[in-house]
């Protein structure tokens, strides 16, 4: 950029010698020379500060690696690369089977646990018939226990006799124990409920929540508007709910935003608002209209994170440069530019705008640089 103003300063004092007629000598030359270097010097340094460039340039954008929910093998894929896609549309298809198996087993298995509940108050009443009969089978041994002791104390039974009706008794007195402990149990398993549902229903009901969630996992739809991208995902495939193993990109359909890089020089002159102007080396000749919409409020190169050592001296040489996120306001979608592609900046301040001409002739004639191919 610098260069081609030299280049323009020195064409137009070649023109002024030409036309005027004035003399080369030791006066005239150094005399232009150096109003050049003051000239141009001054100028260049006012624009650069006040109107930043910058050929550290992307149009970037935002994509979301697809991992699969569940482990199976892949048994479809409907989509196409490249093509678009909307919020919804299925990307791919897992073998459901073994999923749909597990569903099919937790709910007979709900089905069977919630007829066992059903069941629990008919097993109180049960416990409870069971304690009656225990009592009246106790009170009669009681009853019969008494009367061989009476009968013993009178000497009409033997001591076997009367011991044999006390073990008796005490076989009934036992029973009865037995059945108020079933009777305990029973009114624990009627009672156990979570929510107004018995604990192994609603514990059955969790799993096969479980299970319906991983069968709609089988299927894997587009997050939002998009499309993927270098789609190699093929039937067959085994798909694993892996963070670091992506069976494809998706990149979303959303505004383009840009970004730039500039130097840290211009800082003062980046502000949100401003005018921007941007050339492509994809489109030579054309200059395009934008603004600024942000300056990012922070420089990678000087980022630290929490880790077992010490900063060194290296860590605060850095020098990285200043991150704005810019946007065109002119409708380019008829050039079909892929994303990413890479930009050059121009940003227009509010100080010393009559240098800005400068900035605008010069970008243009860099748009032009970029009909010269150089790659050998």
């Amino acid at each position: 950029m610098d260069l081609l103003l030299i280049l323009t300063y020195a064409a137009l004092c070649i023109t002024i010698f030409k036309v005027f007629n004035i003399p080369l000598n030791k006066w005239t030359v150094p005399t232009a020379v150096l109003g050049g270097v003051v000239l141009v010097g001054t100028l260049i340094l006012l624009m650069n500060y006040n109107h930043p460039y910058t050929q550290i340039g992307n149009q970037v954008f935002s994509t979301t690696p697809i991992v699969s929910g569940v482990r199976g093998r892949v048994i479809e894929v409907p989509v196409e690369a490249n093509q678009p896609l909307k919020k919804g549309d299925v990307l791919f298809r897992i073998d459901p089977v073994p999923y749909q198996a597990e569903v099919d087993k937790l709910t007979a298995q709900v089905k069977e646990a919630s007829q066992g509940a059903l069941g629990l108050e008919a097993n109180l009443q049960q416990a409870e018939a069971q304690l009656a009969k225990a009592v009246a089978e106790r009170d009669k041994a009681q009853r019969e226990f008494a009367r061989y002791q009476r009968g013993y104390d009178k000497g009409a039974f033997t001591a076997q006799q009367l011991d044999t009706r006390r073990q008796a008794y005490k076989a009934a007195e036992a029973t009865v124990d037995v059945a108020n402990t079933n009777i305990e149990q029973a009114q624990i398993a009627l009672d156990s409920e979570i929510g107004g549902q018995n604990t192994t229903v609603a514990r059955l009901l969790a799993d096969l929540r479980k299970a319906e969630f991983d069968l709609e996992q089988t299927t894997v739809y587009a997050p939002t508007d998009g499309f993927a991208t270098q789609l190699a995902l093929r039937p067959g495939v085994m798909a694993v709910p892996l963070p670091l193993a992506p069976v494809m990109t998706y990149v979303h359909t959303e505004d383009r935003v840009y970004t730039a890089a500039f130097r840290q020089n211009s800082l003062l002159r980046l502000e949100s608002g401003f005018e921007a102007e941007f050339i492509f080396r994809a489109l030579p000749g054309t200059v395009f209209q934008g603004e600024v919409i942000d300056v990012i409020p922070a420089i990678g190169e000087s980022q630290f994170q929490a880790r077992g050592a010490l900063i060194g001296t290296d860590a605060l040489r850095t020098n990285g440069r200043v991150l704005v996120t810019l946007k065109l306001t002119d409708d380019i979608k008829q050039y079909g530019l892929p994303l990413g592609t890479a930009v050059e900046v121009a940003v227009y301040s509010d100080s010393f705008t009559h240098v800005s001409i400068m900035r605008k002739v010069l970008i243009r004639m860099k748009s032009w640089q970029n009909y010269l191919y150089l790659d050998h």
